[in-house]
């Protein structure tokens, strides 16, 4: 099988497969042509969602805060929770 495809693509979509282990595009595209052919795939187009440098910052700090218990309230009941809410 040949597919024409321009040099730019193929070099993403080389750097694309490395990054999901494939060991070659070759590979990644023997996997898809598999599974398409046994029905087993389920084909979306879904835009990567891709925080910037500072939310990635900020949901880091965040999820330490998390991890060692920092800056964490609790609720034992809607009514608590809202009150909480309430607060600030």
């Amino acid at each position: 099988m040949q597919v024409p495809v321009s040099k730019d693509l193929k070099e993403k979509a080389e750097k694309a497969s490395s990054r999901q282990g494939f060991s070659s595009l070759q590979e990644s595209v023997r996997v898809f042509l598999t599974e398409l052919s046994q029905g087993n795939l389920k084909i979306s187009f879904e835009p990567a969602v891709r925080l910037t440098p500072k939310a990635e910052s900020r949901y880091g700090k965040q999820l330490k805060d998390f991890e060692s218990g920092r800056n964490i309230e609790s609720a034992s009941s809607v009514e608590d929770l809202v009150s909480k809410l309430n607060e600030n």
